[in-house]
């Protein structure tokens, strides 16, 4: 079952990204939004997977443009 929530909290911390949206696939929580935050190393133009903020996350930046976390739900 899946659902869709625009209520994040503040455990990303991107909860006042524009075009952002979380969706829940059951124990897993993935968070799509536009990547702003200013990256002081070089991207790969196509996917670049990264630890994310907290423990437990994975960021996966898609043509430098798409961040997409993914996570357990809480």
């Amino acid at each position: 079952m899946i659902h869709m929530n625009n209520s994040f909290g503040s455990r990303f911390g991107l909860e006042y990204a524009p075009t952002s949206f979380l969706l829940r696939l059951g124990r897993r929580e993935i968070f799509v939004c536009r990547d702003f935050r200013k990256r002081y190393y070089s991207v790969n133009p196509l996917i670049d997977v990264s630890t994310g903020i907290e423990a437990g996350h994975l960021e996966l930046l898609m043509f430098r443009r798409w961040l997409v976390i993914l996570s357990r739900a809480r």
